[in-house]
């Protein structure tokens, strides 16, 4: 009777646990970024601004997706063997808010390219 009365008790306790964990990097939505700020670029100018803002944007995803990894662990330990790791989960934050904006930009200029007919390439 114990074990499944714990067992009840960790599957009760993981949703709270996890509520409050950062999320990976693409469930997070784009900001709205207008794309009248790269209306002045010429497609030359676009194309370099689209590669800095993916190189920027890459680095944010990666520091955002280690920040919800540590929070998923942080979240197991404290379901499974320490209460307190609680308290070590940060959720999103500043970050977040980065990669969201980072992903508006390009969207941003992704709608420039189409506007002056630049045909940049963007991957995704």
């Amino acid at each position: 009777m114990k074990i499944s009365l714990i067992k009840i008790a960790v599957i009760a306790a993981l949703p709270v646990a996890t509520a409050g964990c950062a999320n990976k990097s693409d469930q997070i939505a784009a900001s709205f970024v207008s794309p009248t700020m790269y209306s002045g670029l010429s497609c030359r100018q676009l194309a370099t601004e689209a590669q800095s803002v993916a190189n920027r944007a890459a680095q944010a995803a990666a520091a955002q997706d280690k920040k919800a990894d540590n929070d998923a662990l942080a979240a197991g330990v404290a379901t499974v063997l320490f209460w307190p790791a609680l308290f070590m989960i940060k959720g999103d934050g500043a970050q977040a808010g980065e990669v969201a904006r980072l992903k508006g930009e390009m969207q941003a200029i992704e709608n420039a390219n189409m506007q002056k007919n630049c045909n940049i390439r963007f991957r995704r």
